[in-house]
């Protein structure tokens, strides 16, 4: 199935990738297809929507920032940003590995109702939270998490919602499908 790609709602303490690494699950317990890599990586403590293809040169693009797709997380934070704190983390920030792009934000007024996780996310009952809506278009190692810290406002959890034109809908936690031609053909072209 040249082209083919599949996407899958990662479940938290899940790893990326199909070989073990420190004791976390890993992708081969989903019954995915054969010869499926990821497209870009969740570390196991984020959840949400991960590409895998077995397509090497769509797996490269869609990993490479200079391609810009954009990628969004909602991410529950501990306590409520103000606005100039949503503002740095919109204008972008200067993280020891360098300037972070511009990127969208969004405090959302809702609960984005996501399933529980298992474990439940560490909450204190004298701190609130709050849920943002982070829209990058590049993808370093841990990136939203210290954004958010950057600015006094540390991750609790992080879920992939989006890429590029693809969402979560209709996938539970641990669930994939294969993407329909139509939607291989737009995400092969970067929309």
């Amino acid at each position: 199935m040249p082209g083919a790609i599949v996407i899958l709602n990662k479940p938290y303490g899940v790893v990326s990738q199909f070989t073990p690494l420190g004791g976390h699950p890993t992708l081969a317990g989903f019954g995915l297809p054969k010869g499926l890599y990821p497209a870009g990586r969740l570390d196991h403590d984020s959840e949400g929507l991960l590409l895998l293809t077995d397509d090497g040169a769509l797996q490269n693009r869609l990993s490479d920032p200079r391609w810009a797709h954009p990628r969004a997380y909602a991410v529950q934070v501990e306590r409520v940003p103000d606005a100039a704190s949503l503002e740095r983390l919109a204008k972008g920030l200067r993280l020891k590995d360098g300037p972070t792009r511009p990127c969208l934000v969004t405090l959302l007024q809702e609960d984005p109702g996501f399933p529980p996780r298992d474990p439940p996310v560490r909450t204190r009952k004298s701190i609130p939270t709050a849920w943002l809506e982070l829209v990058l278009t590049e993808g370093r190692n841990r990136q939203v998490r210290r954004m958010t810290a950057h600015v006094g406002f540390p991750t609790l959890r992080l879920v992939r919602v989006r890429v590029g034109g693809l969402t979560l809908e209709g996938l539970a936690p641990g669930q994939w499908r294969r993407l329909s031609p139509a939607e291989v053909r737009a995400v092969s072209s970067g929309r």
